[in-house]
Protein backbone atom coordinates (compact mmCIF):
# COMPACT_ATOMS: atom_id res chain seq x y z
CA UNK A 1 0.00 0.00 0.00
CA UNK A 2 1.52 3.78 -0.99
CA UNK A 3 0.97 5.53 1.70
CA UNK A 4 0.55 8.76 -0.16
CA UNK A 5 -2.45 7.26 -0.98
CA UNK A 6 -3.74 7.62 2.69
CA UNK A 7 -3.09 10.96 2.38
CA UNK A 8 -4.86 12.34 -0.99
CA UNK A 9 -7.86 9.99 1.28
CA UNK A 10 -7.89 12.21 4.11
CA UNK A 11 -6.72 15.70 2.07
CA UNK A 12 -9.31 18.28 2.33
CA UNK A 13 -11.65 16.44 5.70
CA UNK A 14 -11.62 16.76 9.26
CA UNK A 15 -9.25 14.17 10.64
CA UNK A 16 -8.85 11.78 13.69
CA UNK A 17 -6.35 9.12 14.11
CA UNK A 18 -7.70 6.87 16.74
CA UNK A 19 -5.52 4.99 18.90
CA UNK A 20 -7.14 1.29 20.90
CA UNK A 21 -8.67 2.01 24.44
CA UNK A 22 -6.58 2.35 27.01
CA UNK A 23 -3.32 2.70 24.48
CA UNK A 24 -0.18 1.19 25.16
CA UNK A 25 3.04 2.70 23.90
CA UNK A 26 3.19 1.41 20.64
CA UNK A 27 -0.45 3.21 20.03
CA UNK A 28 0.46 6.09 21.44
CA UNK A 29 3.79 5.85 19.10
CA UNK A 30 1.70 5.21 15.96
CA UNK A 31 -0.60 7.70 16.20
CA UNK A 32 1.88 10.49 16.88
CA UNK A 33 4.14 9.08 14.22
CA UNK A 34 1.18 9.03 11.42
CA UNK A 35 0.30 12.80 12.65
CA UNK A 36 3.56 14.25 11.94
CA UNK A 37 3.76 12.18 8.37
CA UNK A 38 0.42 13.20 7.62
CA UNK A 39 1.60 16.98 8.25
CA UNK A 40 4.50 16.77 6.81
CA UNK A 41 2.22 16.12 3.37
CA UNK A 42 -0.14 18.92 4.45
CA UNK A 43 -3.07 17.14 6.01
CA UNK A 44 -4.25 17.78 9.74
CA UNK A 45 -5.23 15.26 12.24
CA UNK A 46 -6.07 14.84 15.92
CA UNK A 47 -4.93 12.00 17.67
CA UNK A 48 -7.87 10.62 20.26
CA UNK A 49 -8.69 7.63 21.91
CA UNK A 50 -11.33 5.88 24.55
CA UNK A 51 -10.73 5.52 28.18
CA UNK A 52 -7.94 6.61 30.39
CA UNK A 53 -4.42 6.25 30.15
CA UNK A 54 -3.75 4.65 33.46
CA UNK A 55 -0.19 3.09 33.02
CA UNK A 56 2.42 5.79 33.85
CA UNK A 57 5.14 5.05 31.11
CA UNK A 58 2.12 5.78 28.35
CA UNK A 59 1.04 9.12 30.05
CA UNK A 60 4.98 10.22 30.56
CA UNK A 61 5.03 9.93 26.44
CA UNK A 62 3.06 12.64 26.41
CA UNK A 63 4.70 14.69 28.41
CA UNK A 64 8.39 14.01 26.85
CA UNK A 65 7.58 13.31 23.41
CA UNK A 66 5.46 16.29 23.58
CA UNK A 67 2.27 14.86 22.61
CA UNK A 68 -1.47 16.51 22.37
CA UNK A 69 -4.23 13.55 22.91
CA UNK A 70 -7.67 14.16 23.14
CA UNK A 71 -9.98 11.40 25.33
CA UNK A 72 -12.81 10.68 23.24
CA UNK A 73 -15.06 11.96 25.84
CA UNK A 74 -13.58 15.54 25.25
CA UNK A 75 -14.46 15.58 21.72
CA UNK A 76 -17.66 17.66 21.49
CA UNK A 77 -17.75 18.13 17.95
CA UNK A 78 -17.04 14.80 15.67
CA UNK A 79 -19.97 14.08 13.01
CA UNK A 80 -20.48 11.29 10.70
CA UNK A 81 -18.74 13.31 7.75
CA UNK A 82 -15.03 13.54 9.52
CA UNK A 83 -12.90 10.52 8.55
CA UNK A 84 -10.89 8.05 11.15
CA UNK A 85 -7.61 6.37 10.81
CA UNK A 86 -7.76 3.18 13.13
CA UNK A 87 -3.94 2.41 14.23
CA UNK A 88 -2.85 -0.46 16.28
CA UNK A 89 -6.64 -2.14 16.11
CA UNK A 90 -9.21 -2.80 13.68
CA UNK A 91 -12.66 -1.92 13.70
CA UNK A 92 -15.14 -4.11 15.28
CA UNK A 93 -12.40 -5.27 17.80
CA UNK A 94 -13.59 -5.27 21.42
CA UNK A 95 -10.71 -2.83 22.02
CA UNK A 96 -11.60 0.04 19.79
CA UNK A 97 -14.89 1.81 20.51
CA UNK A 98 -16.94 3.00 17.52
CA UNK A 99 -16.79 6.80 17.56
CA UNK A 100 -19.57 8.65 15.68
CA UNK A 101 -16.74 9.38 12.33
CA UNK A 102 -15.90 7.37 9.66
CA UNK A 103 -13.46 4.77 9.71
CA UNK A 104 -11.64 4.89 6.56
CA UNK A 105 -8.51 3.58 7.03
CA UNK A 106 -6.57 1.24 9.11
CA UNK A 107 -3.42 0.48 9.75
CA UNK A 108 -2.50 -2.47 12.24
CA UNK A 109 0.04 -5.25 12.70
CA UNK A 110 -2.27 -7.50 14.53
CA UNK A 111 -4.37 -10.69 12.24
CA UNK A 112 -7.63 -9.91 11.18
CA UNK A 113 -10.65 -11.62 13.05
CA UNK A 114 -13.57 -9.82 11.85
CA UNK A 115 -13.59 -8.38 8.61
CA UNK A 116 -14.00 -4.90 7.76
CA UNK A 117 -13.64 -2.85 4.46
CA UNK A 118 -11.64 0.25 4.16
CA UNK A 119 -10.57 2.94 1.39
CA UNK A 120 -7.37 2.37 2.61
CA UNK A 121 -6.12 -0.66 4.27
CA UNK A 122 -2.72 -1.45 5.93
CA UNK A 123 -2.10 -4.59 7.98
CA UNK A 124 0.41 -6.62 8.27
CA UNK A 125 2.51 -8.57 10.47
CA UNK A 126 4.99 -7.15 12.13
CA UNK A 127 6.76 -6.59 15.68
CA UNK A 128 5.19 -3.03 16.23
CA UNK A 129 2.87 -1.22 14.64
CA UNK A 130 5.33 1.80 15.15
CA UNK A 131 7.18 -0.35 12.72
CA UNK A 132 4.48 0.15 9.71
CA UNK A 133 4.55 4.28 10.47
CA UNK A 134 7.96 4.08 10.25
CA UNK A 135 8.23 2.87 6.77
CA UNK A 136 6.09 5.24 5.61
CA UNK A 137 9.02 7.97 6.19
CA UNK A 138 11.15 5.65 4.46
CA UNK A 139 9.25 4.59 1.69
CA UNK A 140 8.54 8.28 0.59
CA UNK A 141 11.52 10.13 1.96
CA UNK A 142 9.76 12.00 4.31
CA UNK A 143 11.68 14.13 6.61
CA UNK A 144 11.50 13.10 9.92
CA UNK A 145 11.65 15.18 13.23
CA UNK A 146 14.14 14.03 16.24
CA UNK A 147 11.50 13.59 18.32
CA UNK A 148 9.06 11.76 16.39
CA UNK A 149 11.93 9.05 15.73
CA UNK A 150 12.46 8.82 19.19
CA UNK A 151 9.18 8.06 19.91
CA UNK A 152 8.66 5.17 17.11
CA UNK A 153 11.83 3.73 18.23
CA UNK A 154 10.33 3.35 21.73
CA UNK A 155 7.41 2.25 20.50
CA UNK A 156 9.03 -0.63 18.89
CA UNK A 157 11.04 -1.78 21.38
CA UNK A 158 8.40 -1.60 24.11
CA UNK A 159 6.12 -3.98 21.56
CA UNK A 160 8.74 -6.45 20.50
CA UNK A 161 9.60 -6.45 24.14
CA UNK A 162 13.37 -5.25 23.30
CA UNK A 163 13.37 -7.21 19.89
CA UNK A 164 12.84 -10.46 21.78
CA UNK A 165 8.97 -11.26 21.43
CA UNK A 166 7.01 -11.52 17.63
CA UNK A 167 9.96 -9.25 16.10
CA UNK A 168 9.96 -9.25 12.62
CA UNK A 169 13.15 -7.89 9.76
CA UNK A 170 10.99 -5.16 9.22
CA UNK A 171 11.10 -4.27 12.80
CA UNK A 172 14.80 -4.77 13.32
CA UNK A 173 15.29 -2.32 9.76
CA UNK A 174 13.17 0.20 10.70
CA UNK A 175 14.28 0.76 14.17
CA UNK A 176 17.55 1.48 12.96
CA UNK A 177 16.13 3.86 10.41
CA UNK A 178 14.28 5.77 13.13
CA UNK A 179 17.10 5.72 15.94
CA UNK A 180 19.79 7.11 13.71
CA UNK A 181 17.89 9.79 13.69
CA UNK A 182 15.84 10.31 17.26
CA UNK A 183 16.84 12.08 20.14
CA UNK A 184 18.14 9.33 22.10
CA UNK A 185 17.77 11.27 25.35
CA UNK A 186 14.32 11.38 25.44
CA UNK A 187 14.62 7.22 24.68
CA UNK A 188 16.72 6.78 27.90
CA UNK A 189 13.87 9.26 29.92
CA UNK A 190 11.32 6.77 29.33
CA UNK A 191 13.07 3.99 31.37
CA UNK A 192 12.98 6.00 34.55
CA UNK A 193 10.48 6.16 37.16
CA UNK A 194 8.11 4.53 35.22
CA UNK A 195 6.59 1.98 38.03
CA UNK A 196 3.68 3.09 40.12
CA UNK A 197 3.04 1.71 43.58
CA UNK A 198 -0.57 0.37 42.37
CA UNK A 199 1.88 -1.67 40.20
CA UNK A 200 3.10 -3.40 42.99
CA UNK A 201 -0.20 -4.05 44.16
CA UNK A 202 -1.35 -5.96 41.31
CA UNK A 203 2.30 -8.25 40.94
CA UNK A 204 1.71 -8.76 44.59
CA UNK A 205 -2.18 -9.75 43.77
CA UNK A 206 -1.35 -11.94 40.85
CA UNK A 207 1.66 -13.99 42.79
CA UNK A 208 -0.81 -14.86 45.53
CA UNK A 209 -3.11 -15.85 42.51
CA UNK A 210 -1.02 -17.70 40.42
CA UNK A 211 -1.65 -21.39 39.36
CA UNK A 212 0.91 -23.68 37.37
CA UNK A 213 -0.66 -26.28 35.33
CA UNK A 214 1.47 -28.28 32.89
CA UNK A 215 3.81 -25.09 31.79
CA UNK A 216 0.72 -22.78 31.52
CA UNK A 217 0.63 -20.60 34.25
CA UNK A 218 -2.73 -18.38 35.13
CA UNK A 219 -2.83 -15.52 37.80
CA UNK A 220 -6.14 -13.66 38.00
CA UNK A 221 -5.59 -10.13 39.76
CA UNK A 222 -8.83 -9.34 41.83
CA UNK A 223 -8.61 -5.43 41.41
CA UNK A 224 -9.66 -2.84 38.85
CA UNK A 225 -6.23 -3.06 36.85
CA UNK A 226 -5.66 -1.66 33.67
CA UNK A 227 -5.25 -3.38 30.37
CA UNK A 228 -1.04 -2.31 30.22
CA UNK A 229 -0.52 -3.25 33.37
CA UNK A 230 -2.45 -6.73 32.93
CA UNK A 231 -0.21 -7.25 29.70
CA UNK A 232 2.89 -6.13 31.51
CA UNK A 233 1.98 -8.62 34.48
CA UNK A 234 1.34 -11.58 31.98
CA UNK A 235 4.92 -11.22 30.77
CA UNK A 236 5.88 -10.97 34.31
CA UNK A 237 4.07 -14.50 34.99
CA UNK A 238 5.71 -16.04 31.48
CA UNK A 239 9.52 -15.32 32.54
CA UNK A 240 9.16 -17.81 35.01
CA UNK A 241 11.29 -21.04 34.27
CA UNK A 242 8.16 -23.28 34.84
CA UNK A 243 5.95 -21.42 32.57
CA UNK A 244 5.67 -21.39 28.69
CA UNK A 245 2.44 -19.94 28.28
CA UNK A 246 0.70 -17.06 30.83
CA UNK A 247 -2.99 -16.46 31.01
CA UNK A 248 -3.53 -13.44 33.16
CA UNK A 249 -6.79 -11.91 33.70
CA UNK A 250 -8.68 -8.82 35.92
CA UNK A 251 -12.15 -9.24 37.59
CA UNK A 252 -12.92 -5.31 36.47
CA UNK A 253 -16.18 -3.47 37.10
CA UNK A 254 -16.85 -3.91 33.19
CA UNK A 255 -15.64 -7.31 33.05
CA UNK A 256 -12.97 -10.13 32.79
CA UNK A 257 -9.65 -8.63 31.42
CA UNK A 258 -7.22 -11.66 29.45
CA UNK A 259 -4.03 -10.94 28.50
CA UNK A 260 -2.50 -14.13 27.49
CA UNK A 261 1.33 -15.38 25.93
CA UNK A 262 2.64 -18.21 24.14
CA UNK A 263 6.51 -19.08 23.99
CA UNK A 264 5.32 -23.07 22.27
CA UNK A 265 5.32 -22.65 18.57
CA UNK A 266 2.27 -25.42 18.68
CA UNK A 267 -0.14 -22.61 20.55
CA UNK A 268 -1.29 -19.37 18.72
CA UNK A 269 -2.13 -17.25 21.55
CA UNK A 270 -4.36 -15.28 19.56
CA UNK A 271 -6.12 -18.19 17.60
CA UNK A 272 -6.69 -19.88 21.29
CA UNK A 273 -8.15 -16.87 23.55
CA UNK A 274 -10.06 -16.02 20.02
CA UNK A 275 -11.92 -19.75 20.68
CA UNK A 276 -11.96 -19.78 23.98
CA UNK A 277 -13.91 -16.77 24.95
CA UNK A 278 -15.81 -16.51 21.32
CA UNK A 279 -19.33 -17.58 23.33
CA UNK A 280 -18.94 -15.07 25.82
CA UNK A 281 -17.11 -12.34 24.82
CA UNK A 282 -14.29 -10.93 22.11
CA UNK A 283 -10.31 -11.90 21.66
CA UNK A 284 -7.61 -12.22 19.38
CA UNK A 285 -4.07 -11.35 19.03
CA UNK A 286 -0.35 -12.09 17.81
CA UNK A 287 1.16 -15.87 18.15
CA UNK A 288 2.94 -14.71 20.96
CA UNK A 289 0.55 -12.44 22.24
CA UNK A 290 -2.99 -11.57 22.86
CA UNK A 291 -5.91 -10.22 25.03
CA UNK A 292 -9.41 -10.62 25.04
CA UNK A 293 -12.48 -9.64 27.35
CA UNK A 294 -15.84 -10.91 28.67
CA UNK A 295 -17.93 -8.13 29.60
CA UNK A 296 -20.30 -7.71 32.70
CA UNK A 297 -23.25 -9.36 31.55
CA UNK A 298 -21.53 -12.42 30.66
CA UNK A 299 -19.87 -13.11 33.57
CA UNK A 300 -22.98 -15.19 35.35
CA UNK A 301 -22.39 -17.78 32.72
CA UNK A 302 -19.36 -18.52 33.89
CA UNK A 303 -20.10 -21.23 36.61
CA UNK A 304 -16.94 -21.81 38.93
CA UNK A 305 -15.29 -18.63 37.30
CA UNK A 306 -11.28 -19.60 38.11
CA UNK A 307 -11.95 -23.31 37.39
CA UNK A 308 -13.82 -22.94 34.45
CA UNK A 309 -11.42 -20.76 32.76
CA UNK A 310 -8.41 -22.83 33.18
CA UNK A 311 -10.77 -25.46 31.96
CA UNK A 312 -11.58 -23.92 29.04
CA UNK A 313 -8.04 -22.87 27.91
CA UNK A 314 -6.48 -26.07 28.29
CA UNK A 315 -9.00 -27.90 26.27
CA UNK A 316 -7.92 -25.54 23.91
CA UNK A 317 -4.38 -25.84 24.29
CA UNK A 318 -4.61 -29.77 24.00
CA UNK A 319 -6.23 -29.19 20.46
CA UNK A 320 -4.11 -27.39 19.42
CA UNK A 321 -1.16 -29.67 20.71
CA UNK A 322 -2.63 -32.47 18.47
CA UNK A 323 -2.58 -30.30 15.17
Amino acid sequence: MNPLQLVELLRGHNNYIQTHNYPDPDAVASAFGLQYFLKQHGVHAKICYEGTVEKLSTRKMFEVFQIDVLPADQIRDMTQEDYIVAVDSQKYNANLTDLAGDEVACIDHHPTFIECSYQYRDIRRAGACSTLIAQYFYQTDTPMDPTVAAALAYGIKMDTADFLRGVTELDLDMFAYVYKQADVDKIKVMYHDVLELDDLKAYGAAIDNIYINQGVGFAWIPLDCPDALIAIISDFILSLNVVDISIVYAVRRDGIKFSVRSERKDVDAGKMVANVLKDYGSGGGHQEMAGGFIPKENMDRIDGMHARIEEEFMKQIQLMKQK
